[in-house]
């Protein structure tokens, strides 16, 4: 299990705590400390999380440095603002067999419930879409993949945003990447703070208006 953090002391307890309580405990707990400068490495410790250190910034750094430290033959992905469900490693577990990758649907929280309840049925759709053209968007909140077959590809790729969306694309050349729709996780509505206009029509533009870079493996700088 590797989660990067970067100044996350307020949320980080909530996301270990929810990976404490899984019905599958995680065989190991990593977090990324990516160049911190709160109390982010002392909140992970204190919770009984292995810490790795990253002192240069950016999420695909942190996440290329969880996935050399992991030991497993498989590496769980989420963020550090997010609240997988108590099943969710269960959920995945049983969906590793034969299958070189995993992901699975979101839902933001923090909102009202009408909200939370459409976040999750959009983001439900887009991935179905994505399924459709034989482009599966793996997002790093909600992801696991085998450790060896990361590394052969060199891991992240090393871009500012959609690392994760990279990887996904790569590893679909070397066997099935499998969609588990019961591994829910739950993640912070702060990607909606300039609201959910500029949000929705990110997703658009990049799903259709940006098939070149977005559908087919470019590196851009929003997911």
């Amino acid at each position: 299990m590797v989660i990067p953090a970067h100044n996350e002391e307020a949320l980080l307890p909530q996301t270990l705590g929810a990976l404490l309580r899984q019905t599958r405990p995680a065989d190991e707990l990593i977090v990324v400390d990516s160049a911190s400068t709160d109390r982010t490495a002392n909140v992970a410790m204190h919770l009984g999380a292995k810490v790795v250190y990253c002192g240069q910034p950016g999420v695909a750094i942190a996440r290329q440095a969880g996935l050399e430290a992991a030991s497993g033959s498989w590496v769980v992905t989420t963020d550090a603002d997010s609240l997988p469900e108590p099943t969710w490693l269960a959920e995945l577990e049983l969906a590793m067999p034969g299958a070189v990758a995993l992901y699975g649907p979101m839902r933001f929280f923090g909102l009202s419930r009408f909200e939370e309840s459409f976040s999750e049925l959009g983001y439900r759709v887009f991935l179905a879409l994505g399924r459709l053209v034989g482009k599966p968007n793996l997002a790093g909140a909600n992801m696991a993949f085998k450790r060896e077959a990361a590394l052969s590809l060199g891991g992240y790729p090393g871009v500012e945003a959609r690392e994760d969306v990279l990887l996904g694309l790569a590893l679909q050349r070397l066997g099935q990447v499998r969609y588990v729709p019961n591994a829910l996780v739950h993640t912070s509505a702060r990607k909606l703070s300039k609201g959910w206009t500029p949000f929705l029509w990110k997703h658009i533009k990049n799903f259709f208006e940006g098939s070149d870079n977005y559908l087919q493996g470019g590196s851009g700088k929003e997911r």
